[in-house]
């Protein structure tokens, strides 16, 4: 298990003179409002190369989440992505997209090792066409220096994501992704890892940087 963890998180390093890597800068957010609601929050500033000076993409995305219980919430959102041709004159997005989104996170724990299923469904506006989309991850968060991820606590995360249309061809896309996460406090989190995208037969791979800030509004004492 460790061998195959360094080599995804490390062995694709040499590809960097092949310019096949691009850069994602992102920003989540959950904030409690209430016993059972919070508010998703979500900013990714997406780049065609590793230096975050050439945009891909910026996506921006808001949500209502209702918590069943403490391993399962629903959520309802929209999502707003505009997309940039690489290196194209054109200031403005070339391609604009609008969607509304539906989901579901179911999770457990084996052992320490916690494991998130969410489940995904899209209906797209992609300038003037529509689509729908179903969207599955897999998730893994590994604490490593302590028994459960909490202040102070390095981890892993780990996860595959398959993307699927409703009509052909079904298979979209897929992400592999692994990183190395430290836990700042009960709140806020950073995770440094690598994603491999594959979108049929073309594939890349994304140096990500992820913030996660989860403060409470309930204002408890």
């Amino acid at each position: 298990m460790r061998y195959i963890i360094l080599s995804l998180l490390f062995a694709p390093i040499s590809l960097f003179s092949q310019d096949e890597w691009g850069n994602w800068l992102m920003y989540f957010g959950t904030n409690k409002v209430s016993q059972d609601w919070s508010i998703h929050s979500e900013i990714q500033y997406r780049n065609h190369t590793i230096a975050p000076t050439n945009v891909e993409q910026l996506l921006l995305r808001t949500g209502v989440n209702y918590h069943i219980n403490k391993h399962a919430v629903v959520t309802a959102g929209y999502g707003y992505v505009a997309n940039h041709v690489y290196e194209s004159p054109q200031t403005n997005a070339e391609v604009n997209e609008h969607r509304i989104f539906e989901q579901f996170i179911l999770n457990n724990y084996v052992g320490r090792v916690k494991f998130e299923h969410r489940y995904r469904v899209e209906q797209r506006w992609v300038n003037s066409n529509y689509k729908n989309r179903f969207r599955y991850r897999l998730m893994l968060f590994v604490p490593i220096n302590k028994p459960k991820i909490e202040k102070g606590t390095v981890f892993l995360g780990l996860y595959d994501e398959v993307f699927l249309n409703t009509k052909a061809a079904f298979f979209d896309r897929n992400r592999l992704y692994g990183a190395v996460g430290y836990q700042f406090s009960k709140s806020t989190s950073l995770q440094v890892g690598v994603l491999q995208q594959q979108v049929s037969t073309t594939g890349k791979f994304h140096l990500q940087f992820g913030l996660t800030f989860n403060p409470d509004l309930t204002n408890k004492k």
